[in-house]
Parts: structure tokens; C-alpha cells; sequence
């Protein structure tokens, strides 16, 4: 049986990075991974995507990053920690497509809001675990290092 924490810990320049990442790529959706030691659920390394879709409502990693990525992490001992994407004009929730989506159990599905880049509403940052349809939010915990 997969057991989750119930929390995720991530460092600041972290933090900073996607926040950034999501703000730079509005009004279309950011999306990326947090890499990490298999096993460790410790996020250390920032792998920026690139929105296959450059929609403001819809994110897609390419299939041939995506299959890069995974050879990467392999070679690396490394996993999916986080799976970011940012949502541009609601609310950071995941949506029923990005439930759909949700393929790696052990993941943090971490969503930025955006939409007070336009006035349409406050900047958020929360963390998910997704797991056979259900949401579970979680708290999110920045530190300075690990």
C-alpha cells in the first residue's frame, strides 16, 4: 500500500522558481516537474516543460520531452516529486482534466494561480495529492534548505 504524506516540504528557491516560471509563461499555462531521489520524496531538482498545447486554459508536455524526462530521472535514480502547472484565470484547484491526468501516485500536484496577473483574482500556491480521482490537499511548507 502507497503511503503519503500528508505535507509537502519544498526549499524557497524552489518555490521562487515555479512561481516564476508560471508568471513568465502567462496568460498560458506553465507546467513542469520537481525531481528527486527515488524514494526520498525530497524535491531538489527544477525541470521547466514546455506547454505543448501554449493554451491559457489547458497544459500538455510534449511526448517527446516527456519521454526525455523519464529516460533523465532514470538514468538519474531520480522520480517525479512535484508535477506543477499553473492555471491562468481560476482558482488553483485541479480541474477534471488535470484529474484525469494524474498518473503518478506519489506525486505532489502542485497548481499556481495567475489570474491576479490580470485583476481576476489572488495569487495561490497549493499542493494536491491525486490519487484514483480523489483530491486531497496538503499543506505546503517552504524552507530554507533541507
Amino acid at each position: 500500500m502507497l503511503i503519503l504524506a500528508r505535507m509537502l516540504t519544498l526549499t524557497q528557491a524552489l518555490y521562487d522558481r515555479i512561481v516564476a516560471h508560471a508568471r513568465a509563461d502567462h496568460p498560458d499555462e506553465a507546467c513542469g516537474v520537481l525531481a528527486g531521489p527515488a524514494g526520498t520524496d525530497r524535491p531538489e531538482r527544477f525541470v521547466p516543460m514546455l506547454n505543448a498545447a501554449r493554451s491559457p486554459t489547458f497544459y500538455e508536455f510534449d511526448s517527446q520531452d516527456l519521454l526525455r524526462l523519464y529516460r533523465d530521472l532514470d538514468d538519474r535514480d531520480e522520480e517525479p516529486v512535484v508535477i506543477y502547472h499553473s492555471h491562468t484565470a481560476t482558482e488553483a484547484y485541479p480541474s477534471r482534466t488535470d484529474i484525469g491526468y494524474a498518473n503518478e501516485p506519489g506525486a505532489h500536484y502542485v497548481l499556481v494561480s495567475t489570474a491576479d496577473a490580470d485583476g481576476l483574482g489572488e495569487f495561490q500556491f497549493r499542493s494536491f495529492r491525486i490519487l484514483d480521482g480523489e483530491v486531497t490537499e496538503e499543506e505546503v511548507k517552504v524552507v530554507d534548505a533541507y
